[in-house]
C-alpha cells in the first residue's frame, strides 16, 4: 500500500531540475542586467533582481499549491478556470493600468499583475477539456470551430489591449490540434497564407497574382492526365488573390507605423538608406544594441557581471524581453548554447511525457505546454538575434516579471502533477 502511494506521487525530476536551473540562471542574468553598483542585498526591493528573488520564492509556494491539488481537480474545474481567466481579461478594460501603451496590467499597491500570463494555462486546460470530451470529434467542422473559439477568444481580448506579442502565443495551439487529428489541409492553408503574405509585402499585389497564376498553370499541366476540375482551380486563385489584397490593406491601413517599420526592416522593404538609418536609430535601437552585445561575447563571453554593454545599460530594459542578450555577452556562445539546450530538453521531455499519458486530457494539456514554451522561446530568441520582427514577448523563467514567472510555473507544474497521476489512470 505504501509502495503504491509513493508511486502515485512520483514527480518527474528531470523537468523539475531543468526548471530550477533555468530559474536560477535567469535570476543571475537579471541581476547582471539590472544592478547599479555593489550588490549587498539579494532581496533589495528597489532593484529588479531583488523583486525577482521574491517572485521566485512565491513561485515555489505556487508549486507547492499546484502539486498538492488532486490531478482530477484541473480537469473537473478547467471550464471554471477558463471563465475566470476571461473575466480577468475583460476587467482590464475597466480597471486596467496602461503601461507603455498596453492596458494589460492590474495595479495592486506598488505592484502590477498581468492576467494574460495566466490565461495561457487556463486556455490550455479548456482546450484539453473540450478535446478530451467523448462527444468531441476534431474531424468535424462544428468541433473545429468550437475549439478555435476557445483559443481565439482570449487571444482577441489580449489583442484589444494592444499586446500583439502575447496574442501570437495562441498560434501554438495549432500544433496541438494537428497532433490530435485535425486535417492536414489546415497546415497547407497556413503555409500558403504565410507565403502569400510575405510575397505580397515583398513584391506587391500584381506580382503575387502573376506568381499564383503561373503556379496554377504549372499544377494544372502536371495534373493534366487526371483532368483537374477548372472551377475549383479558379476559386482557389480568386481566394489567393483576395488574400494578397487583404494582406496589403492590413499592412498599410491596420498596422501602426512602428509595426510597419519593424516588418519593413525585417523583409528589407525600405529602399531609402536615410529612412533605413533613421528607423534603426529609433524603433530598432534595442535590437541593434542587443545584437552588438551578443556578438561582443564571443565564444566564452566576457564573464559574469563583466559585460560592458550590459553594465553600461546600452540595451534599455535589458532585464525584460532582451535578457538573452545578457547571456550572449557575459556567457558567450557556450553559455547561450547551454540555455538553448536546456529549453530543448525541457520541451522535448514534456513532449515525451505527453505522448506517454493514458488520459487524452493530460496528453493534450502536455502538448499545449510544450507548444507554448516553444513559441515563447522561438520568438524571443529570434527577436533578440534579429531573425524575426521585434515583438514584446518574455523568455520563460528568464525575463523579469512576477506574472510571467508565476504563469509559466503554474503552466508547467500542472502538467507535472497530471503526469505523476498517470499511474492511477486506466
Amino acid at each position: 500500500m505504501n509502495r503504491q502511494l509513493d508511486r502515485s506521487y512520483r514527480f518527474d525530476w528531470p523537468i523539475i531540475v531543468i526548471y530550477l536551473m533555468l530559474v536560477f540562471f535567469g535570476w543571475l542574468n537579471i541581476m547582471s542586467a539590472s544592478h547599479t553598483g555593489e550588490i549587498t542585498n539579494f532581496f533589495d526591493m528597489s532593484q529588479p533582481y531583488g523583486k525577482q528573488a521574491v517572485f521566485i520564492v512565491l513561485a515555489f509556494i505556487l508549486i507547492a499549491i499546484t502539486l498538492s491539488l488532486e490531478a482530477k481537480f484541473y480537469e473537473r474545474f478547467a471550464s471554471i478556470i477558463y471563465l475566470i481567466s476571461l473575466l480577468s481579461l475583460v476587467g482590464l478594460f475597466l480597471f486596467g493600468k496602461n503601461v507603455n501603451g498596453a492596458t494589460s496590467w492590474y495595479g495592486i499597491g506598488g505592484m502590477t499583475l498581468q492576467p494574460s500570463e495566466f490565461a495561457k494555462f487556463a486556455t490550455a486546460l479548456a482546450v484539453a477539456k473540450y478535446i478530451s470530451d467523448l462527444e468531441t470529434d476534431l474531424t468535424t467542422i462544428k468541433d473545429q470551430v468550437r475549439t478555435m473559439v476557445i483559443i481565439l477568444l482570449p487571444a482577441f481580448l489580449i489583442l484589444l489591449q494592444n499586446d500583439a506579442g502575447s496574442t501570437l502565443v495562441y498560434g501554438a495551439f495549432f500544433f496541438v490540434l494537428y497532433r490530435e487529428g485535425i486535417q492536414q489541409i489546415y497546415l497547407i492553408a497556413l503555409a500558403t497564407l504565410v507565403g502569400i503574405a510575405v510575397i505580397t509585402l515583398k513584391f506587391g499585389i500584381l506580382t503575387t497574382v502573376l506568381i499564383l497564376v503561373v503556379l496554377g498553370l504549372m499544377v494544372n499541366l502536371y495534373l493534366r492526365k487526371r483532368k483537374p476540375p477548372i472551377i475549383p482551380s479558379i476559386v482557389i486563385l480568386l481566394i489567393s488573390s483576395l488574400l494578397a489584397v487583404s494582406v496589403s490593406f492590413f499592412y498599410k491601413s491596420i498596422l501602426k507605423p512602428h509595426q510597419q517599420d519593424r516588418i519593413s526592416l525585417w523583409l528589407r522593404l525600405e529602399k531609402d538608406p536615410d529612412k533605413i538609418q533613421q528607423m534603426k536609430q529609433t524603433i530598432l535601437y534595442n535590437l541593434n544594441e542587443s545584437e552588438k552585445a551578443i556578438s561582443s561575447g564571443g565564444f566564452k563571453g566576457k564573464g559574469y557581471l563583466e559585460g560592458t554593454r550590459t553594465t553600461g545599460k546600452f540595451v534599455p530594459e535589458q532585464h525584460t524581453d532582451y535578457i538573452f542578450s545578457t547571456v550572449g555577452e557575459e556567457w558567450g556562445f557556450l553559455g547561450s548554447s547551454i540555455v538553448v539546450i536546456l529549453f530543448v530538453l525541457l520541451i522535448g521531455r514534456v513532449v515525451v511525457l505527453a505522448e506517454s499519458q493514458k488520459s487524452q486530457f493530460s496528453r493534450v494539456y502536455g502538448y499545449s505546454v510544450a507548444a507554448i514554451f516553444f513559441i515563447h522561446f522561438l520568438i524571443n530568441v529570434g527577436m533578440v538575434m534579429g531573425l524575426i520582427p521585434t515583438v514584446g514577448i518574455p523568455l520563460p523563467f528568464f525575463s523579469y516579471g512576477g506574472s510571467a514567472l508565476w504563469g509559466f510555473t503554474i503552466l508547467l507544474f500542472i502538467f507535472v502533477k497530471l503526469d505523476s497521476n498517470k499511474i492511477n489512470e486506466w
